[in-house]
Formats: C-alpha cells, sequence, structure tokens
C-alpha cells in the first residue's frame, strides 16, 4: 500500500480563472511569415533589408531582390525601381525584361513551394507596362525541370500613340493593374520554385506576387498551425510580442496603425531577430538576416484570430501590447521623454487602437475597421501597456504606465490595463515594479488588473517554486505571460514538460490571484530558429506538437471554476515530488497529478470520510512516448554558463541545432476507466482524473 494518500474535499477554497491559459504570439523563428501566414512568397514586395550585427551594434542594407533570381541565368533582366510605385509605403518594384519568350524569374519561397495535390491556390500580383504587347504571363510551379502546376493570365497592355498626342495626354496611361488567377498542383512536392514568365519578348514591371493555398483559414492562416492554436481552445492570445513590440530602435518599433488597412499600404519593414541575439546561434551575419515583417498578420487578423480561436469552450480574447515610447532595453537606451509631444502620440495610439477593437463604424478608426470587413466591436477587454520593460537610470517605467492608465480610463473606464513586471522574478527590480502597482492600486482600484511577470528557467527551478504564488498579495493579478522551462541543452523535453506542469498547478491552485499565463515563444520553423525551446515546432509541410504544448492542452483541456480545498496537503506532497491541483468544473471534479520524481509513485485517493474513492472516471495520461525520459546533456558546443546558452554560427548550422534541440517525442492518451483507491503515476508523467 502506498503511503502517499491525499483526501479529496469537495469544499470550495476560491473562485478561479477557468480562461487562464493562452497563447502568447511574437514574430520569431519564423512565426508570422514563412509560418501561421500562409503567403508563400518570400519578399513578396521587393523590400528586403540585410541586417547583421548585435542588437546594439548593427547595419541595414537594401536588398530588395533578395529571394528572387532569373530562371534562364540573366540577372541582369531583374532590375529594382521606384517610380510611382503600387504604394509609396513600399516603393520599391521589379521590371523584369525577357529578351525571348518564356524568360522569367522565380522566388525561393522559404524552404521552396509546398504543394498538396489537387489543392488550389490562389496567385495575386500588380503589373504594369514598360513595353510588352498582346502577351500572356504564365504562373508556375515546378521543382527539377517538373511543372507541377501552371496557368496564364491576357496582358492588359496600352496601345501606343504617336509623340503629339502623347505629349497632350490624349492617350491611356501606363498603370498598375491587379491580376489573380489560380494553380491546381498536378502533385504533392516540397522544395518546389514559383516562377512567372512572359509568353512574349517584352518588359513588364512586378509588385506585390502572393500566393496562398485554398484551405487558408479566413484566406489568411496556414491550416494546419491554426488548427494546433484552435486544439488548446485558448483563453486569450498576446500580440504581437515580445522585443518586436519595442523594436532595435524607435523607428523600428512595431507601430499598430501601419500594419491595418489594404496590404499594400502596410509598410514592410525588418524583424529586430533578424539580428544576433536569442539562445541560438550567434554571428555577424546571420542565416535569415533578411527576416523581414510584411505585416501580412496586422493588428486586425491578429483580432480576427481570436475571434475564429473563439469557441463553445471558451472565448479567446484579444490581449495587445503597445510600446510606451522605449526601445528594447536588451538592446538599447532610446525613448521618448515623457514630457514631449511625442509621447503624447504614443497614448494617443492606444486610445485610437481601442476605438479601433470597438469604436462604432462612424468613428474614424471603427469605420476603417468597418471597410476591413468586421463592422462588429472585436470586444477588447485587455491592454497590456508596455512589454517586459524595467525602471533604470535610463528609462522610467513608472511615470509612462500612469500617463497611459489615466488617459485610457478616463476614456475607456471598462478596459482592464495590465502593467510590466520586467523580465526578472526573484530580484529587487521584479519587486520594486509590484511595489509600484500595489501601492497605486491602493488609491485606485482599476489601476492595474493584473502585471506581467516573465521567467525562463531551469526545470528545477519550477518545482522548487510550485508556491511562488501562495502569498502573493491578492489586490492585483499575475499575468504570467511569457515562461518555458529550459534544460541544460534548451530542448523541448519531457523534462521541462513535466516541470512546467508542477508549476501550472501552483498557478492553478492560485487562479484567484493568476489570472493568465501563456508559454512563450509559440512557433518555431525547423532550421530558423533564434530561440529555443518553443511549443510548437513546423517545416513546409508538417508540424510537431512538442510535450509542452501537450501540458498546455491539459490544462486547458480540464480547467475548473473552482479550487478545492487540499488543506496544506500539497506541501506534504511536495516531499515525495507529487505535485497536486484540486478543481471543479460545474458538476465535474477534476484533480491533477504531477510527478516529478524518477521513480514511479503510487497515490492514495480517499474521501473526507477516509474512504477509499471508487468513481467512473476520464484520465488523461502525459508521459515520455519511451516511457523513459530523455536526460538532457550539455552538447559540448553550447557554453551551460552562458547567459542565453547560445552557439556560435561557425561550429554548426541553424538545421544541425535545430536536429540537435529537437523535441522529445511525448505520448498523450484520454480513456475512460474505473479509479479504486490507488492510482499510479509513472515517473515523470502527469495524470489527470476527472469524474
Amino acid at each position: 500500500m502506498s503511503e502517499n494518500k491525499l483526501i479529496l474535499s469537495n469544499k470550495k477554497a476560491k473562485d478561479i480563472t477557468k480562461d487562464m491559459i493562452g497563447l502568447f504570439f511574437e514574430d520569431i523563428n519564423l512565426a508570422a511569415d514563412g509560418g501561421l501566414y500562409a503567403e508563400m512568397i518570400e519578399n513578396r514586395s521587393f523590400e528586403a533589408i540585410k541586417s547583421k550585427g548585435t542588437g546594439r551594434n548593427y547595419v541595414f542594407q537594401e536588398d530588395g531582390k533578395y529571394a528572387w533570381s532569373s530562371t534562364c541565368g540573366k540577372e541582369e533582366n531583374l532590375e529594382l525601381s521606384c517610380n510611382e510605385p503600387v504604394s509609396n509605403a513600399n516603393p520599391h518594384y521589379l521590371r523584369f525584361t525577357a529578351k525571348a519568350a518564356g524568360e522569367g524569374f522565380a522566388n525561393k519561397a522559404y524552404d521552396g513551394i509546398c504543394l498538396t495535390k489537387g489543392l488550389k491556390y490562389k496567385v495575386s500580383f500588380y503589373a504594369r507596362e514598360v513595353f510588352y504587347k498582346d502577351g500572356e504571363i504564365t504562373v508556375s510551379v515546378t521543382k527539377d525541370g517538373t511543372v507541377y502546376a501552371k496557368n496564364s493570365v491576357k496582358f492588359f497592355s496600352v496601345e501606343e500613340t504617336d509623340g503629339y498626342n502623347a505629349m497632350i495626354g490624349n492617350c491611356e496611361a501606363k498603370v498598375w493593374k491587379h491580376y489573380e488567377t489560380e494553380l491546381i498542383a498536378d502533385g504533392t512536392i516540397t522544395g518546389g520554385r514559383f516562377e512567372i514568365a512572359l509568353t512574349k519578348e517584352g518588359s513588364v514591371e512586378f509588385d506585390l506576387i502572393s500566393m496562398i493555398p485554398e484551405d487558408a483559414v479566413a484566406g489568411i492562416f496556414r491550416k494546419d498551425l491554426f488548427q494546433a492554436l484552435a486544439d488548446l481552445h485558448p483563453g486569450f492570445v498576446r500580440f504581437p510580442g515580445g522585443c518586436i513590440v519595442e523594436g532595435t530602435s524607435l523607428m523600428h518599433r512595431y507601430y499598430w496603425k501601419g500594419t491595418v488597412g489594404e496590404l499594400k499600404d502596410r509598410k514592410i519593414q525588418t524583424n529586430l531577430w533578424a539580428l544576433q541575439g536569442g539562445n541560438t546561434l550567434n554571428a555577424w551575419e546571420m542565416q535569415d538576416s533578411h527576416y523581414m515583417q510584411s505585416y501580412g498578420i496586422g493588428f486586425y487578423e491578429y483580432f480576427l484570430l481570436c475571434e475564429l480561436l473563439s469557441s463553445e469552450k471558451r472565448r479567446c480574447r484579444p490581449l495587445p501590447v503597445l510600446n510606451i515610447g522605449v526601445a528594447c532595453q536588451f538592446r538599447s537606451y532610446e525613448t521618448v521623454s515623457v514630457d514631449s509631444p511625442e509621447f503624447q502620440e504614443y497614448v494617443q495610439d492606444a486610445l485610437d487602437l481601442i476605438e479601433f477593437a470597438n469604436g462604432p463604424v462612424t468613428s474614424k478608426w471603427g469605420s476603417l475597421r468597418a471597410k476591413m470587413g468586421h463592422p462588429e466591436s472585436f470586444n477588447l477587454e485587455l491592454l497590456a501597456i508596455g512589454n517586459e520593460q524595467w525602471e533604470s537610470k535610463q528609462v522610467d517605467v513608472a511615470p509612462r504606465y500612469i500617463a497611459f492608465e489615466k488617459a485610457i480610463h478616463k476614456v475607456y473606464p471598462e478596459i482592464k490595463c495590465l502593467g510590466t513586471a520586467g523580465p526578472f522574478v526573484n530580484h529587487e527590480l521584479h519587486t520594486g515594479a509590484w511595489n509600484f502597482y500595489r501601492q497605486n492600486a491602493e488609491k485606485n482600484k482599476n489601476f492595474s488588473y493584473a502585471v506581467d511577470e516573465h521567467y525562463y528557467v531551469a526545470p528545477e527551478w519550477l518545482y522548487q517554486n510550485v508556491d511562488f504564488y501562495d502569498n502573493y498579495p491578492r489586490s492585483i493579478g499575475v499575468f504570467a505571460g511569457e515562461y518555458a522551462g529550459h534544460d541544460i541543452n534548451l530542448t523541448n523535453s519531457v523534462e521541462a514538460a513535466v516541470a512546467e506542469a508542477a508549476m501550472i498547478t501552483g498557478m492553478e491552485r492560485n487562479g484567484d490571484v493568476v489570472k493568465l499565463a501563456s508559454y512563450a515563444p509559440l512557433f518555431n520553423r525547423i532550421g530558423h530558429s533564434q530561440w529555443t525551446p518553443d511549443l510548437i515546432w513546423f517545416d513546409a509541410e508538417k508540424v510537431v506538437l512538442t510535450p509542452s504544448y501537450y501540458i498546455q492542452k491539459l490544462f486547458s483541456d480540464y480547467a475548473g471554476s473552482e479550487a478545492l480545498e487540499l488543506n496544506g496537503q500539497e506541501k506534504t506532497l511536495r516531499e515525495a515530488q507529487l505535485y497536486v491541483s484540486l478543481v471543479k468544473d460545474g458538476k465535474d471534479t477534476i484533480l491533477k497529478i504531477v510527478n516529478g520524481s524518477e521513480e514511479d509513485k503510487e497515490l492514495n485517493l480517499v474521501d473526507e470520510n477516509e474512504k477509499a474513492i471508487s468513481v467512473e472516471a476520464e484520465v488523461a495520461v502525459f508521459g515520455a512516448a519511451s516511457g523513459k525520459v530523455v536526460v538532457p546533456v550539455a552538447n559540448g558546443s553550447v557554453d551551460p554558463n552562458g547567459p542565453n546558452k547560445s552557439i556560435s554560427a561557425d561550429i554548426m548550422s541553424n538545421a544541425e541545432l535545430c536536429k540537435m534541440r529537437f523535441p522529445e517525442a511525448a505520448a498523450y492518451k484520454v480513456e475512460a476507466k474505473k479509479i479504486e483507491g490507488c492510482v499510479k503515476i509513472p515517473s515523470k508523467s502527469v495524470l489527470v482524473i476527472k469524474y
């Protein structure tokens, strides 16, 4: 008989947040362009920038022909220009000259075009004549000389006039025209090449070239990646970051107004993660030095994503993060003075965002939302003021938050503002931030709904801090906005996931104060990492669900609205490396048990009369697919004492690094089962019993 015992109470201890588990989206590891955004063409508007250097010492160089090449080896046939563009926001476009029929140009499309046999793909582009009469434009996808999809469109040409008529304007102007066609895949391939060709000799200008599969959700989101998110039933999405909110400089901050409206008018800019940084490879010029933000997923699409991820199970609430006039403090000391007119523009951006999300169609920004296709309100409730700023000699965070909060609540008292405790916990900066929010909350209960705190830590830290929130004052909520277990090799290991589960039992037991929690980062395109571990790995054709993904799913699927009394039993069980939470969801009782030990454990389950329980239950089990976890061992090229455990790019490629850190295989099973008193919890596993 096991010596470990748990008395299952039916007495409510506190109300808790049922929609606590959510998502944090940042465009890192090709999460947006090349990831969730279903666009298959890379550098579609010829605005690429090559970024070289570190966060504080870098060079940006225009490289508009990046990802494009001639199909006939005549690179001189491809020229960039910027005269009367499709949009002044993105002034560059391509002038292509075919010296013979059939010549064209191609796009490398991230890791190559991936086609699914029988699937349709929408292709669109802008084109303008230089000189091209009575010809067509063909669009195709090829691989190794074989054509797997092809179609053509008739080109609109302008009749030439004599010099006199041209001089007096008696002629039709050569203007940009928008073209659309459809490709149907004849076969399933990866690594294909997207091509455009002219059927006759001539010269045509092109811009905003796009290819999106017909199964893209809402015509925007890659279907399999979207489904992976939908299956988590998230309670919220925090967006758009992350460090990219702040930018390497304020010039390159995330400016939400630049991400809405027509695609052609969204000013493309470089991505902060194109530079050396994160915890994967370090080099003066990174593999993804052309990493850009096209804003095909902009603030409108983020709001729409939240709406699409909402289900009968729960509503997915949007949680935008706004810049507070501070560039990324890890990379810059640049700020806008709180006393300046420029700072007031940042505050006004917050007010305008709320109007964009919730305002009537008769308002300026509400009318833009309606014009984009959503006259109904997005029902924005939450707004994060700043990302992970901390108080320092260079940055005055407190007056910035005060200014935002005062302005927002003067007009929109219903909005719940969230503050930030910076990127550290168990630190004086963390303590100082919390003191600021709590002191102000004593005078103004509406001052802050929750404070965002981040921790990327070893699994050992998570086990040791399961009680982290037990003694937090309840005056302000907690938002665990970025957290993850980082083993010594920065792998998505079962060990790290089980430790995360242990920590979340503590969050759940304290669900009256922990209002929101999101693992970070969300996505990682294999071979294009700037940071590991991540919740979901993927490439052009597949999605890899990590051990941490299943933990998030487990706590989302089996969330409760009430925490039940444990009367200190959780502390006793912790000595046996068992971590528990007990919640109620309607009539259902849900028990979660995490075994952090390297040994199998047994736990006696009894009712309040000390009688062994006997129930028909739904049981979910998580553990290593092999039945035994992999013990992470530091690779020789990793500096275990380094601040980010990064690797020099001259030691290995990104693909090699991703192979080294590839997620450990996990097993997640749900079945109906009779529970008779004692349950067995395998080593390094999680057991959920719903009855």
